[in-house]
């Protein structure tokens, strides 16, 4: 079950007037095609592993859990600290947890669903009693601010939930899926060859309305075969808590579900795509707020490079 959620968003706030003085385009054009109005950008001196750690701790608080409880780390990331050791690793020093396993994942706007089922497989085997999921993310070094199609995307942040092992699952099921014919879509090119020489720019390309066509019909799927494998309908769905990548898709979800905007968790508007990190600060958000209470049914749901989505069914 869900024991506790924590979120960190960096202090700078770069709205959509801000883009305009640097690149050609404009407030209006934005919200529409988007819903977004500004996004936070991670000051110099922070990485993937600082603001996990601040989200970690805030979520270990929420689930009345000293760090030491945790006996699994798992980090949905594309932009790690280092290469390698993996920055659940670093987050593992950071938080001083010891004798633990910690891995990434890395699915990009579906990492934290795809950590999340790795998670819940592990507690439903008996291999793990709390389970420290985060998603964190610095997109805005990922981004060319000349790239007027994928700047105005992109923000950074870091949630993070604590999962436990309970009498009644509090996730009824998690679903992931892969497609690697796409590749070519959305992507962020590895700035080196084999032979260390300068390859191809290291920003994030993107066809953005190939993307959208696609997330749109299998995202449909995805919420048909999450009800289905339940013996859910769709007004027993509480609240979606989507990936934040466009409100038109997120929008169009809810349609699916025949669920008003009001059931719908969007922190678009003022975070924008925060890739991992987007459904953890939504679901950390919400509960705070008071909006999602305990014992209510919340349908998670994310589209990403790859193509990788995935979904999860859970009761708070």
């Amino acid at each position: 079950m869900l024991l506790g959620t924590g979120g960190y968003l960096p202090e700078t706030i770069l709205t959509n007037a801000q883009l305009t003085e640097t690149i050609d385009t404009t407030d209006e054009w934005i919200v529409e095609r988007t819903g977004i109005r500004e996004r936070r950008i991670a000051a110099p001196h922070e990485t993937a592993s600082s603001m996990a750690e601040i989200a970690a701790r805030e979520a270990l608080e929420a689930a009345g859990l000293a760090p030491n409880a945790v006996d699994l780390i798992i980090v949905g990331t594309a932009t790690p600290d280092r290469i390698f050791p993996s920055t659940a690793c670093l987050l593992q020093q950071r938080l001083d947890i010891r004798h633990c396993a910690a891995f990434d994942v890395q699915a990009a706007c579906s990492g934290f669903i795809f950590a999340l089922s790795i998670a819940d497989q592990y507690i439903r085997s008996g291999n793990a009693k709390h389970v420290l999921v985060v998603g964190s993310e610095l997109n805005s070094r990922l981004v060319d601010w000349s790239d007027r199609s994928t700047c105005i995307l992109f923000g950074d942040g870091a949630g993070a939930a604590v999962l436990g092992a309970a009498r009644e699952p509090g996730i009824f099921s998690t679903h992931i899926n892969s497609d690697g014919q796409y590749k070519d879509l959305l992507y962020v090119s590895n700035p080196t060859n084999s032979r260390g020489e300068i390859n191809e720019s290291p920003y994030i390309k993107m066809q953005g309305n190939e993307v959208f066509k696609i997330a749109v019909n299998t995202l449909e799927h995805i919420v048909d075969e999450t009800l289905d494998a339940n013996g859910f309908v769709q007004s027993d769905i509480d609240w979606l808590v989507p990936h934040q990548a466009n409100i038109r898709i997120i929008a169009a979800t809810a349609r699916k579900l025949k669920m008003p905007m009001e059931q719908v968790v969007v922190t678009l508007e003022r975070q924008g795509n925060t890739s991992a990190a987007s459904i953890p600060l939504a679901l950390n958000e919400a509960i705070r707020d008071g909006r999602i209470r305990r014992g209510q049914i919340l349908l998670m749901e994310a589209f990403g490079a790859g193509f990788a989505w995935g979904s999860a069914l859970i009761r708070y």
